[in-house]
């Protein structure tokens, strides 16, 4: 037996680990409790050393220091036995309950990690991301997993892992937060897009210069910031900020203003991909989009991860990279079948 599990074993009987280092730097009553449960427990000095890995002596100097710390003589000893005393046998009954709540806790740490995926899952993500990607999954994943309860948080802001207690969070874009693992599920497609009804009456801006003299429709954050429209030009990212007409705090009004003919807008391809697929919706500047966005689902730690988390990194991950979310290349650029190219 290794001496991970020597540990967890110690643990789950109720006893102490031999190894465990905490013995060495907590005070004199935490290795004194440490060797007086041992002894009441093993019913003898050399046999309590032998189960915490420790001389005899080591055991009765320890023990000897808790007694004069309490100022109670724990146990009876002789040369051919040991007893607790009256005070001794009170003091292990009040000892072994903690100890008990002690080894239920470790078990049940354990049991996060090894054990069935169970408890509360608290996922934050961008507001589109989520309601058109992630929501529509959460019923499957929760028949697959019964004992996860999933808390759903939408929200533009990057999520704050320590101060929100997330355990999950997908993320749009450039991740350049070093203190989190970010796995990217796919890259993310951002297109410039109209309904045929707008291009033959305006047609479709071919390079960037002429985005002034369109009807832009801009994406505001939950935190009041628009949205800058990002285009890769000659190898390099170009962000810009449109003069608006309509500017919208919601996604989805932003794609029903741009279905409804009231101007252009960059939108997400999981967003659009069904209405360019149906023709409602045509692209612009292709070959402006950017190629180095993704999107990401993140966590805090590779290390000691929950079951829960784990399982419902794989399952997204499986579920969301079968989606047909790269969907741009199957439509013909900047022009729908019967709509003049501008």
């Amino acid at each position: 037996m290794d001496q991970l599990d020597a540990s967890q074993h110690a643990f789950r009987v109720g006893l102490p680990n031999p190894a465990d280092a905490l013995s060495t730097c907590f005070s004199t009553s935490y290795a004194g409790i440490i060797a007086f449960m041992a002894v009441a427990t093993e019913g003898s000095f050399a046999k309590a050393g032998e189960r915490l890995g420790i001389g005899r002596s080591a055991v009765s100097r320890n023990v000897q220091k808790l007694e004069s710390q309490l100022s109670t003589r724990l146990f009876l000893r002789t040369t051919r036995s040991t007893h607790l005393t009256r005070e001794g046998e009170r003091f292990f009954e009040n000892c072994n309950q903690g100890v008990t709540h002690i080894v239920d806790a470790m078990n049940d740490m354990l049991d996060l990690r090894a054990g069935p995926p169970r408890g509360l899952l608290r996922v934050s993500s961008s507001v589109g991301f989520g309601r058109k990607v992630v929501a529509p999954l959460l019923s499957r994943f929760c028949e697959a997993y019964p004992d996860i309860a999933v808390d759903l948080m939408l929200d533009d802001k990057a999520a704050d892992f320590a101060a929100e207690q997330i355990d999950v969070s997908f993320r749009d874009g450039c991740i350049e937060d070093s203190s989190i693992i970010a796995k990217q599920l796919v890259p993310m497609q951002m297109a410039l897009c109209a309904a045929p009804i707008y291009v033959q009456k305006h047609g479709l801006p071919a390079t960037l210069d002429e985005l002034a003299q369109h009807e832009c429709i801009n994406l505001r954050s939950s935190g009041g910031r628009v949205f800058e429209w990002e285009f890769k030009v000659d190898g390099h990212l170009r962000k810009y900020l449109p003069t608006a007409r309509l500017t919208f705090n919601d996604a989805d009004l932003v794609l029903r203003a741009v279905l409804e003919g009231h101007g252009i807008a960059q939108l997400p391809g999981y967003e659009i991909g069904d209405h360019l697929a149906r023709n409602e919706l045509v692209m612009a500047l292709r070959r402006h989009v950017p190629d180095d966005r993704g999107h990401y689902i993140c966590y805090l730690c590779r290390q000691h991860l929950p079951s829960r988390i784990r399982v419902f990194v794989d399952f997204m991950t499986e579920q969301i990279r079968a989606l047909n979310l790269l969907c741009l290349d199957d439509f013909y650029l900047d022009s729908p079948k019967g709509v003049h190219q501008a």
